[in-house]
């Protein structure tokens, strides 16, 4: 497959509809470098008029870069972007950037502290003759902007309670109450479960009927054949090749990403245990009010059990209460023999469990600290005496765990800030790694992380089950279920189903979405 390949050669989407008028977007020749490192290498996209239009690549292929590019955060040191086949604006005029682009980020932009309407319409508030700020002119506006676009959210609500889904519908509208048709969505799915992806997806394409153009960003590739048309793949900074998604076969985009054939499969490291393995987790009568009901399941020593749900079905607050996170109203957690005190992380960090956090940028790192304060964050006790902490141990530490989950970086003293997405999310691994826990709790370890990424975080999920840890994985995604010994899946708070490894896909998300499991 060549460095430039481009599998569609006529001004057609996957689905054969025409598109009338140049590229929406189009990036030629785009050369960036930070001092020695090549950020893209004469790099390309284009991107035709009401497509969704996927972009993939791993961790590092020059994915962010190029979207900076686009939106107008940086120049290019070579190479033009264009707009409706116009030149982009000077990066000054941030105003008629908006016109044409604008980006949904993983990481909301909406200011939490602010109501919706005054986020839509920021520094675009309406005045009275007085000179202050209209409020009524400013509610009427953001929902007559809201409903033009379908969106269902309280103009009056804060931010800060809106859902995942929510914020980013309000960041589509707001991105269009600009002008902008061409919207570039950066990992939108990362946070959010399966139903509120289909109601994503159901948008896009209502959107899409509208004339409006999406730059779909994803480490998910089932995604990327159920709602995207076209596909650009970027590895080592370059173009790989675009094509439409109908033709590109599943194994051929991984090779495309990877440069070599390979799938998703993780090898497996050990056998499952047998039936009368020793109980590391015994989870007995567990009920939180109104999240989950009657809970019950144990977990042997070196067994991986899989929390599978959709949104609301309480897998994840059933996992957090494991953790402490959560005080049940009823029924009792115990570890290796020990019932750690309900609803508090450090007795249950002392009773041997680790953890993985569903977000890593809000729950899982301190970003502007280094990896390794951030990896040695459970253990102070082993980092000094009379509460001194050496930093030489803390290095010593840190570079063990840096080299156990290969954490591509230049040293431990590193802010987690410089690191991609999936050497953050290794950083959140190590950190829940780093006081040999007995137990370790996972929950969608690899959202939004890439498919390389993916596989080494749940083959060391394996190893470490390998070793004698007990695991539980709480996801929706069928990626890190399929390397459980078994999948206990729930529905509106109680567990419905146990299903061994060897499942179908079909019978499991029949039961997480509430309906028969075939026999």
């Amino acid at each position: 497959m060549s460095g430039n390949e481009t599998r569609s050669s006529s001004a057609q989407n996957g689905n054969g509809r025409a598109h009338p008028g140049p590229p929406v977007a189009e990036a030629t020749s785009i050369t960036k470098r930070y001092g020695s490192t090549v950020a893209l290498d004469n790099a390309q996209i284009r991107v035709l008029p009401g497509e969704t239009h996927a972009l993939v690549g791993r961790n590092g292929a020059g994915k962010s870069t190029l979207v900076s590019i686009l939106t107008g955060l940086q120049p290019p040191d070579s190479g033009q972007v264009q707009f409706g086949g116009m030149a982009a604006p000077r990066l000054s005029d941030r105003d008629a950037w908006r016109r044409h682009v604008a980006c949904v980020y993983q990481k909301s932009t909406i200011i939490p502290q602010l109501t919706v309407a005054e986020n839509l319409l920021l520094n675009r508030y309406d005045r009275g003759r007085s000179g202050l700020i209209s409020w009524r002119s400013l509610r009427r506006r953001a929902r007559d902007l809201l409903a033009l676009w379908s969106v269902d959210v309280d103009v009056d609500a804060k931010a800060k309670d809106l859902s995942v889904e929510q914020r980013q519908f309000v960041e589509i509208a707001r991105a269009l109450s600009f002008g902008a048709r061409f919207i570039i969505l950066d990992e939108p799915t990362a946070q959010l479960d399966g139903g509120a992806i289909a109601r994503l997806f159901g948008r896009i394409r209502d959107l899409q009927a509208q004339g409006v153009t999406f730059l779909f960003i994803s480490h998910h590739l089932q995604e990327i054949y159920e709602i995207c048309d076209m596909v650009t793949v970027f590895r080592d900074a370059r173009h790989i090749v675009t094509a439409p998604v109908a033709d590109l076969p599943r194994g051929e985009l991984v090779a495309a990403m990877t440069g070599e054939a390979t799938a998703l499969d993780v090898p497996r490291s050990r056998s499952a245990p047998t039936g009368d393995a020793r109980v590391v987790l015994d989870v007995a009568g567990l009920r939180l009010d109104g999240l989950f009901e009657d809970i019950s399941f144990r977990v042997g020593y070196g067994e991986i059990i899989g929390l599978a749900g959709a949104g609301g079905s309480g897998k994840t607050e059933v996992a957090e209460t494991i953790v402490g996170l959560r005080a049940a109203g009823a029924g009792t957690i115990t570890v290796d023999g020990r019932t750690p005190r309900a609803g508090h992380v450090g007795a249950a960090l002392a009773s041997g469990v680790g953890f993985v956090p569903q977000d890593r940028h809000h729950q899982g790192l301190v970003a502007g600290m280094s990896i390794a304060d951030n990896t040695t964050m459970t253990i102070p006790e082993r980092l000094g005496t009379a509460g001194f902490l050496s930093t030489r141990r803390r290095d010593a530490i840190a570079n063990t765990l840096i080299d156990a989950l290969a954490i591509k970086t230049p040293g431990p003293d590193l802010p987690v800030s410089g690191l991609s997405g999936g050497n953050q999310q290794k950083v959140v691994m190590a950190r829940a790694l780093a006081n040999d826990p007995k137990v370790l709790v996972l929950i969608t370890p690899t959202a939004g992380v890439d498919v390389r990424s993916k596989e080494f975080l749940l083959d060391k999920v394996d190893q470490v089950a390998a070793a004698g840890t007990g695991v539980i994985v709480a996801s929706d995604e069928l990626d890190d279920l399929r390397i459980c010994d078994r999948v206990l899946v729930m529905f509106q708070g109680r567990i419905v189903a146990d299903m061994p490894s060897g499942w179908r896909d079909h019978d499991l998300v029949a039961a997480m979405e509430g309906l028969s499991v075939d026999a």
